[in-house]
C-alpha cells in the first residue's frame, strides 16, 4: 500500500497539547504520511507548544485577530481549509475534541468529501449551552466523523446512545501520553515565583478560570471564593496563570490584586503547567484538560464549573464539582486544605484517563481501518 496521507488539523493550545504528540506517533509510522495543519485561533499560546514539541506545521493559516468572534473563527477556518484540502487531497483529516477550529475543520473536509477522525470523541454534558460552544460543536463533529476514537468507557457509551457504533475505537487520552514528554524532576521554570516557591511545606494551589459561560456574576463569585481561601488559610499560595481574554484579565486584577499570596502571573507553557501540576497541592480549575493530566499527577481538582463533560473522573473520585457559588467553592477547598483523609482519598484514586499509550492505539486505529491486515489496537482498560 502507498502510505496514507493523514492531516491533523487543531488551533488552540490544549489541542495541541493533546494533539502533539499524537502527531509524533504518526510521523514515525512508515505507512503514514503525516501532515500538520494549525489555524492559530490562538496564535501565542499555540505556538509555544508547539516549540516544545518540536514540530513545525506544514500549513499555517493564522486566523487569529482581536476580539475575534465564533463566527469569524469558524468562517475563516473553512475558507482557508478549502485552499489546503484542494491541494494536499488528504486520505483521513484528524480533528480534536470540540473547539471552533475542531467543527470548521471537520466541516471542510465534509465538504471535500474527505473522511474524519475525531480524537477524544463522545464526551456530552446534554446541555447544548454549557460548556458554550463546545457541546454543539462535539456532537456535529460526530455526525461527520467515520472515526471515534473515544478516551474513556462512558464516551464510548454516550456515541453508542446517538446510535455511533461503526468505527469507534476505545483508546485512552493522549493528554497522559504528553505528560510522559513535559514533566521532568530537574525542570526550572522561567519566572523566579515558580521557582521560589516552598513546595514542600507550602500548600500551592493552580488555578486557572476562563471559559465563556464562566463570564459575568459566575466568574465574580470564582474570584470572590479564591480570595477568601486565601485569607481563610496562611498556608496556602495560589497561582493563577491568567487567561489573556481581556475579560478574564479584568476579573482576576479586578478580585485579586494586591494579596501578598496570590500570584498572578502570565499564562504559562504547557511544559511549565505540567510540572507546576506535578509540584502543587491542589488544582481549582474549569479547564477540561486539567481535570485529566491532575488525576495523573496524584493531584485532587476542583472543576469551578456546574457540569462536567467528564463524568468518569467524577465517579472514579478524582474530581469533585464545586460548581460557580461562593459558598460551595470555599467550603469544598476548605474541606480538602484542612482534612488529610479527604485529600488522600482523592490524591491517591485511580484515574480513569489512559496509560500512555493512547497515541499508538490511534495510530493502529488508522492503519487497520485503510488495511484490515494490519492488526486492530487493543481496546484501552483503566
Amino acid at each position: 500500500m502507498k502510505p496514507i496521507t493523514v492531516m491533523t488539523i487543531f488551533g488552540t493550545r490544549p489541542e495541541a497539547i493533546k494533539m502533539c504528540p499524537l502527531v509524533q506517533e504518526l510521523d514515525r509510522r512508515p505507512g503514514i504520511n503525516s501532515l500538520c495543519c494549525v489555524t492559530a485561533q490562538h496564535r501565542e499560546m499555540l505556538d509555544s507548544v508547539l516549540d516544545i514539541f518540536g514540530r513545525k506545521p506544514d500549513f499555517d493559516l493564522d486566523i487569529m485577530q482581536p476580539r475575534q468572534t465564533l463566527s469569524t473563527i469558524t468562517s475563516k477556518t473553512i475558507l482557508g481549509m478549502d485552499d489546503v484540502l484542494a491541494q494536499v487531497k488528504p486520505d483521513l483529516i484528524l480533528v480534536h475534541g470540540d473547539t471552533s477550529t475542531t467543527f470548521a475543520g471537520a466541516l471542510a473536509a465534509f465538504y471535500h468529501q474527505i473522511p474524519v477522525g475525531h480524537v477524544e470523541a463522545g464526551l456530552r454534558t446534554y446541555d447544548k449551552w454549557s460548556p458554550f460552544p463546545e457541546e454543539m460543536n462535539r456532537k456535529m463533529v460526530g455526525c461527520i466523523a467515520d472515526l471515534h476514537f473515544c478516551p474513556t468507557v462512558a464516551n464510548r457509551d454516550n456515541l453508542a446512545r446517538e446510535n455511533i457504533t461503526e468505527g469507534v475505537f476505545l483508546t485512552g487520552n493522549t493528554v497522559i501520553d504528553a505528560l510522559q514528554t513535559t514533566v521532568r524532576k530537574d525542570f526550572r521554570f522561567t519566572t523566579d515565583i515558580l521557582n521560589n516557591l516552598d513546595y514542600a511545606n507550602r500548600k500551592v494551589i493552580l488555578v486557572t478560570c476562563h471559559r465563556r459561560e464562566n463570564y459575568g456574576q459566575p466568574m465574580t463569585n470564582i474570584m470572590t471564593a479564591l480570595r477568601r481561601i486565601a485569607d481563610a488559610f496562611p498556608e496556602v499560595e495560589l497561582v493563577y496563570p491568567v487567561h489573556l481574554s481581556p475579560v478574564v484579565q479584568e476579573a482576576a486584577h479586578t478580585h485579586l490584586d494586591g494579596h501578598e499570596r496570590i500570584h498572578l502571573i502570565a499564562p504559562l507553557s504547557v511544559d511549565e503547567m505540567h510540572n507546576l501540576m506535578a509540584r502543587c497541592h491542589l488544582v481549582m480549575t474549569d479547564s477540561g484538560g486539567l481535570q485529566e493530566e491532575a488525576p495523573a499527577l496524584g493531584k485532587p481538582v476542583l472543576v469551578l464549573r456546574r457540569e462536567t463533560e467528564r463524568p468518569e473522573a467524577v465517579a472514579a473520585g478524582t474530581v469533585l464539582l464545586a460548581g460557580v457559588e461562593e459558598e460551595d467553592i470555599f467550603s469544598m477547598a476548605s474541606t480538602l486544605l484542612s482534612d488529610a483523609a479527604a485529600y488522600d482519598k482523592m490524591a491517591h484514586a485511580v484515574n480513569p484517563y489512559g496509560d500512555g499509550q493512547a497515541c499508538r492505539r490511534i495510530a493502529d486505529a488508522i492503519q487497520h481501518h485503510f488495511d484490515p491486515s494490519f492488526p486492530a489496537p487493543e481496546t484501552f482498560a483503566p
